[in-house]
């Protein structure tokens, strides 16, 4: 054994030289047919390229046992992958699986990008300078190659994927990304066990569903199948039984070990891609010739003669023998450049395991939610032309100024007062006219205008490229928003209901509000997620539709999060989220009160105090600022969304006890509005916090919590609705927060009893 190997791989290093030294030298040299359509030329670049993909495991595993690195997923057996990347283009997108080191370094050879290798190895130590994280991650990523950085998360890449194969043909007609041609491909790679994940069959699905519409969606998917998920077996012949012959989608599969088969199927496969604009399943056989990772020892739950079969398939070894089958090297030099290539990472290795790593938590977050409040109020406040509004809110056959007097007359502001779901409505249409690149899709959103009409009207005047119906699935809806957004689009997806965000919840946190992260910001996926949220339904539809849990969205870092109370704040933080995203590359969600759509009044029936007229020109809701109702300093209600409303009533009734109450709208969950907060809390004698989620994991802990670390130490105090999913009909006002809970609390705080 080499004494450079790390003592956790000596088998495949030693198996790899025996074949070398004594398989061989007896094999019968045949000639170069024996490479098929692959180039003498590109087949010594292909070994090259695997070698150091394989030198760049056994790097992973001396690092760690030096404890200089920290990551040793390998791409041992899977080097096959290199093959994929010789077929494809250095600008065709590449979503890759953690096992793609030969993909990435073919990718960079085929771009001239000439520090592949050192980046890799900057990953494993987590190195400050290392170019696509920064040290925040070992990711396979580069933004001049066209590799987004993707997380471990098992499949989760994959409705992305088809979400920017879908985009591709709109981005390139509407040019909102002019680094991807028009025949550009994306390729997505995985694992057999991923395979079976929900997040891959919800992918696969979606981009089989949209070809069957007809449309574009040129997409390689390529599962790398090496029978394993970790310890457990994938059967044999479930991957091509479940994918062959799919509607929808073509079947390709080779020998992966085997560089020439893996090649000749993977270049088949593109081009079957690119020129149908097609979904393609390229199935690929491999081997896994190390653990899993880290710690894992293959041996706890596999027998030496099934590891001994799997060296024999070793694909970088099965190369040499068809170069030297062919020809092209002898043993001696196969074995040269074997050693070569060890020499090559081993010098890297040593020369990047001292590197700076980050050195403060400043600079860790530094790319995670930039936020440049200036640029973003003067985007969200910069208006459109009117004619430009005019020819899109009442368009008009003659110009004139009579003919535009009376176009004015239909524009959105001169429809009178608006309750919330109108501001929504209409500040939908004047973004969609702002921003050209900006995608309004979702299920029901298209004719029907949504489940609650707040898109209404919009598919007519935009069209069917940028308002659309999708299928029913939540990962597929979001997946696709990232994958839009990376290829330059500015989509707002909705979600018909809270509760239906759950199922799909990672594309947010594991995916979308990550990207940034772990690319330094080279990367981005802008998006405003809409979701009609919130209870208060007057008992309709149950838990399904009345959801209060937030706590997810809360927990992650950088999202932005935005909850209206009323319509004019609505379309005003609608206009501040999508400029964050247009600037920053934000990542906002927009809670939308269900109960709250349609509500015209306050306090008596027919008072209209709660609507308003919608202005397009309106003053900004600036991010991360809170709304003041009222002067009152005997006690300060803060709230959020239908909590708003409530204990605005509740402080009009108080005051009628003589207890005079002002009410603090967040209208961010976060950005909390943690200053405006403290300041108001200053002026009041006492705070009540009104949480319309759940004691355990709602928002008052936040709220709570953030004043106690600021220095607080006035009367505080929360009331919230109970620890419960909410059940169907008039039981739900047992389990909700009421405005009686909330008389009831500032009771209790005054000291006062129930009269």
């Amino acid at each position: 054994m080499s004494n450079r190997e790390p003592a956790s791989a000596p088998s495949v290093d030693r198996a790899f030289r025996h074949g070398i030294e004594h398989e061989l030298p007896a094999v019968e040299v045949e000639g170069v047919e024996r490479l098929g359509s692959l180039s003498v030329e590109l087949a010594l670049e292909l070994f090259d390229v695997q070698l150091r993909s394989r030198q760049l495991d056994f790097a992973a595993l001396r690092l760690r046992e030096q404890g200089r690195g920290y990551y040793t997923i390998g791409s041992s057996g899977h080097e096959g992958n290199a093959a994929v990347a010789a077929a494809m283009r250095a600008d065709d997108p590449a979503f890759l699986h953690y096992r793609s080191g030969g993909f990435f370094l073919e990718r960079a050879r085929k771009g001239q990008y000439p520090h592949a290798v050192r980046d890799v190895l900057m990953g494993m130590v987590a190195a400050r300078d290392e170019p696509i994280a920064g040290g925040r991650h070992k990711v396979f990523g580069s933004r001049p190659l066209w590799v987004p950085p993707q997380t471990s998360t098992v499949a989760s890449q994959l409705p992305k994927a088809v979400g920017m194969a879908f985009a591709l043909k709109r981005a390139n007609r509407l040019g909102v990304c002019e680094e991807l041609p028009a025949d550009a491909i994306v390729m997505c790679s995985f694992g057999d066990a991923s395979a079976n994940h929900s997040t891959a069959t919800g992918a696969i699905n979606a981009a089989c569903y949209i070809a069957h519409k007809g449309l574009p969606v040129p997409i390689l998917f390529v599962c790398e199948d090496n029978g394993l998920g970790i310890s457990v077996r994938t059967p044999v012949g479930w991957i091509e039984q479940n994918h062959r012959g799919r509607p929808g989608l073509r079947y390709f599969a080779a020998d992966g070990c085997n560089l020439v088969a893996a090649y000749e199927a993977a270049m088949e496969a593109v081009e079957y891609v690119r020129l149908k604009r097609m979904p393609a399943f390229l199935h690929l056989s491999t081997v896994r010739l190390l653990g899993h990772a880290g710690s894992d020892v293959a041996l706890a739950y596999r027998d030496i003669e099934e590891l001994r079969s799997d060296e024999a398939r070793d694909p970088v070894l099965a190369t040499a023998r068809t170069l030297v089958r062919a020809g092209v090297l002898r043993p001696e030099q196969a074995l040269q450049r074997y050693e070569q290539a060890a020499r090559e990472v081993e010098a890297l290795a040593h020369e990047v395991a001292g590197s700076p790593q980050l050195p403060s938590a400043e600079e860790v977050m530094a790319p995670l939610a930039p936020r440049h409040l200036e640029r973003i109020g003067a985007e969200a406040d910069r208006v459109v032309a009117e004619p430009e509004r005019l020819q899109f809110w009442a368009p008009s056959v003659v110009d004139d100024e009579a003919s535009r007097k009376q176009s004015r007359r239909r524009l959105p502001e001169a429809a009178g007062p608006l309750p919330l779901a109108g501001h929504i409505n209409r500040c939908l249409g004047d973004l969609m006219l702002k921003y050209p690149e900006l995608m309004i899709f979702g299920e029901d959103v298209a004719r029907k205008g949504g489940v609650y009409g707040l898109t209404r009207g919009l598919q007519r005047r935009l069209g069917i490229g940028r308002v659309f119906d999708t299928l029913l699935d939540e990962q597929t809806i979001l997946g696709l928003a990232i994958g839009a957004a990376q290829a330059g689009f500015l989509p707002i997806p909705e979600i018909q209901y809270l509760a239906y965000l759950h199922n799909a919840e990672d594309q947010i946190r594991g995916e979308a509000a990550t990207l940034q992260f772990f690319s330094r910001a080279q990367y981005q996926n802008p998006m405003v997620v809409r979701i009609a949220s919130y209870a208060y339904q007057k008992g309709f539809g149950g838990h399904f539709h009345n959801d209060n849990s937030v706590a997810v969205l809360r927990d992650v870092p950088g999202l932005i999060i935005a909850s209206p109370s009323c319509g004019e704040d609505a379309a005003a933080m609608l206009r501040t989220c999508v400029a964050a995203a247009k600037v920053d590359g934000a990542v906002a969600v927009f809670l939308e009160p269900i109960a709250l759509y349609n509500t015209r009044d306050l306090h008596e029936e027919g008072d209209g105090l709660y609507q308003s007229t919608y202005r397009h020109d309106g003053p900004g809701a600036e991010l991360g600022r809170a709304r003041r109702y009222g002067e009152g300093k005997d006690l300060l209600l803060v709230s959020f969304a239908n909590g708003v409303r409530m204990s605005r009533r509740a402080a009009r009734r108080l005051s009628q006890e003589g207890i005079e109450a002002s009410v603090l709208d967040l209208r961010w969950l976060a950005p909390l509005p943690v200053d405006d907060l403290l300041a108001a809390a200053a002026e009041c004698a006492a705070v009540l916090v009104v949480d319309e989620t759940r004691r355990s994991g709602g928002v008052s802990e936040g709220i709570v919590a953030s004043m106690l670390d600021a220095g607080y130490d006035g009367p505080l105090r929360r009331v919230t609705s109970r620890d419960s999913f909410i059940p169907l009909g008039p039981a739900a006002d047992l389990v909700l927060l009421g405005e009686d809970d909330i008389v009831a609390a500032v009771r209790a705080m005054k000291g006062r009893s129930r009269r």
